[in-house]
């Protein structure tokens, strides 16, 4: 039997206990929007480098959110461990990404994608 994932309802009548849960459909709702607006920010900013790495953040946490609600449904943790290795890669990622925006703006001046394609060989 899977957990019941939700939370307290301090309206319900003392003695009794009622918890709202949420089922996996409405978590797999909330990932598939999270993964279409990181979607469409890579598709539709391309002038905007930051947007681009929040989007592929948001495209990241979705994932993660996929994972964990398979994992509590089916009781397994296999989902949750590789949600924390996701978290890892995502942190390393958006590090190295704005240290090298950092030290392209102080050398060129300039963060727009259309400078960064011109580096191109």
């Amino acid at each position: 039997m899977a957990p019941k994932l939700g939370r307290y309802d301090p309206n319900a009548p003392r003695g009794k206990e009622n918890i709202m849960t949420v089922s996996l459909a409405q978590f797999l709702i909330v990932a598939a929007i999270l993964f279409t607006l990181g979607t469409a920010g890579i598709i539709l900013n391309r002038k905007n480098i930051i947007v681009v790495l929040m989007s592929v953040e948001l495209i990241l946490l979705s994932i993660n959110i996929n994972l964990v609600a398979f994992s509590a449904f089916l009781g397994d943790l296999t989902g949750q461990v590789f949600a924390l290795f996701i978290l890892t890669v995502a942190a390393a990622e958006a590090a190295i990404g704005l240290a090298i925006l950092v030290a392209y703006y102080r050398n060129r001046g300039s963060i727009a994608v259309e400078d960064i394609n011109m580096m191109k060989g």
